[in-house]
């Protein structure tokens, strides 16, 4: 089985190179920012640290197709990286620091495509994370300066620390009834948002957290660390992995429980 450790350390080299990018245009007044089709903003730092990315991959990795999030999909084959160059971009262009680069590589199987490596590195919060299949997730400043993660011990939903991003998603769903459930019947909720809450599972800081709709850039990275630390990273159809259009992730004690919650319409 490959051991992927070689992509990882090329996953933090990209991320080194988008850190430094997108901090030095963040809070900046100048930023150009453009609203896309869909609604979304983007912003020129967005565009800047992808297209950097897919500069080195390119040179590092001809072979390897590139999926990102603002400029699609280029080449084919059976390893895929994804990318999102700012996940948060809303926070990123109000000068609110929760927001990172997501980057994975996919690799083909026999379920499809399934991230083998991922890095989440947030430089405004002084944060990284990451993970490669079958050699577990860490947080730290770097490969050699580094702490494993492992999702929490959390049993019961009663003593249970639930995070989401908002409330009109899962209103637009029709699932807001079984959201509100949920909410009511844990300890603690926050909407942290983005990324932060996925991390925040793999470390044991968090126990629970689903958003009701995402796009595979948003989901690829934090997948493979949420699983690597021990956690489970599900569609809301409790599909494993990050291809449902949606994610659900928890420490795998109460995830049962979560899905059965968020698929409640009413």
């Amino acid at each position: 089985m490959p051991d992927y450790l070689d992509d990882l350390r090329l996953a933090h080299v990209l991320a080194d190179a988008a850190d430094a990018a997108t901090m030095a245009r963040f809070k900046a007044l100048d930023l150009k920012v453009e609203t896309k089709p869909d609604m979304t903003p983007v912003s020129e730092a967005d565009k800047a640290a992808e297209e950097l990315i897919r500069g080195q991959l390119q040179r590092a990795r001809p072979r390897d197709a590139i999926l990102g999030e603002e400029y699609g999909i280029e080449g084919t084959g059976p390893r895929r990286w994804v990318i999102d160059p700012i996940d948060g971009t809303k926070n990123y262009v109000r000068g609110v620091p929760v927001w990172a680069t997501l980057i994975a590589l996919m690799e083909a199987g026999e379920t499809g495509f399934q991230p083998v490596v991922g890095v989440v590195s947030a430089p405004a919060l002084g944060r990284r994370w990451w993970a490669a299949q079958g050699h577990g997730a860490f947080t730290g400043r770097s490969l050699s300066s580094a702490t494993r993660l492992q999702v929490s011990g959390v049993s019961k939903l009663t003593d249970a620390s639930f995070a989401y991003s908002s409330l009109s998603g899962w209103e637009d769903q029709g699932r807001l009834g079984g959201f509100l459930d949920l909410t009511r019947e844990v300890w603690r909720t926050r909407a942290y948002g983005d990324f932060w809450p996925y991390m925040m599972v793999a470390e044991g800081s968090v126990d629970l957290c689903a958003e009701p709709e995402l796009s595979l850039w948003d989901m690829a990275a934090n997948a493979i660390i949420v699983t690597e630390a021990g956690g489970t990273f599900t569609g809301l159809d409790g599909r494993p992995g990050p291809h449902s259009g949606n994610a659900a992730a928890s420490n795998g004690l109460l995830h049962d429980e979560l899905l059965g919650y968020l698929n409640q319409r009413y």
